[in-house]
């Protein structure tokens, strides 16, 4: 268990039947009264080229970083029975989703608008509350699925922006440079703890990732894949080979 003892240290290793959620009267955690959340179909598209539409876009990729700082924390504080380094990975994450936060929140109000202007939807805690009661399925689908999307579409994202070349769009390009790297780090600490407890699962990482990509109804994954950014996130060559379809 080379890759337990790296992160654990000498703490307590524990089966993951040991490793039980904290019991919550309220699994969702504290929001605004705004944004509106509706049907991902229901959120309208808009152009970046127009100033409503990029800040419309600014919101998007703002709510969802206001849903990775409560992913990170719910991560942070849902388990107990796991190593300290899993807790202090995931409460860094949070600081750094929330610097992202307040960048793009300032961004926003120098195009004279705030969060909560603008509808969104909730895809991303509804993975949360799916996998509510299992860490390795969190791990799974949250960080390595979910956030890795961001990973490929960011840089599309960026080319759209640099077409518009406003003074905005380009300050707006900047952010989501800083956004990608770290997110590359997020992705990283996910596929590190994923691998951690499938090893001591006795489970293998890239036969087990399907299973519970049906089980818990993961969304299927398309190209463009952003593979050097993926690379940097651990992914291994076996399982990019996997995303082509």
């Amino acid at each position: 268990m080379a890759a337990a003892r790296a992160l654990a240290g000498q703490a307590a290793l524990l089966p993951l039947a040991a490793v039980a959620p904290v019991a919550a009267a309220d699994a969702v955690p504290g929001r605004p009264a705004r944004p509106p959340l509706v049907h991902p179909a229901r959120v309208p598209r808009r152009s970046p080229h127009k100033p409503e539409g990029l800040a419309a876009l600014l919101h998007a990729i703002a709510h969802i970083e206001f849903n990775a700082i409560n992913l990170a924390l719910d991560a942070a504080w849902r388990w107990g029975g796991l190593p300290r380094r899993f807790h202090l990975d995931w409460l860094r994450v949070a600081a750094e989703e929330a610097h992202h936060f307040s960048l793009l929140q300032a961004q926003l109000a120098s195009l004279g608008h705030a969060y909560g202007d603008f509808a969104a939807h909730d895809n991303l805690w509804a993975m949360c509350t799916r996998t509510q009661d299992d860490v390795l399925a969190r791990m799974a689908l949250v960080p390595r699925t979910l956030e890795a999307r961001g990973l490929d579409a960011t840089p599309q994202i960026q080319d759209k922006l640099r077409q518009v070349g406003t003074p905005a769009a380009l300050r707006a390009v900047g952010i989501l440079d800083i956004i990608l790297r770290d997110e590359v780090g997020h992705v990283a600490i996910g596929n590190r703890w994923y691998r951690w407890l499938c090893e001591r699962e006795g489970l293998d990482p890239v036969a087990h990732y399907p299973v519970l990509a049906q089980r818990h109804d993961a969304p299927r994954l398309h190209p463009p894949f952003n593979e050097a950014a993926r690379r940097s996130a651990g992914f291994t060559e076996e399982e990019l080979a996997r995303l082509e379809p």
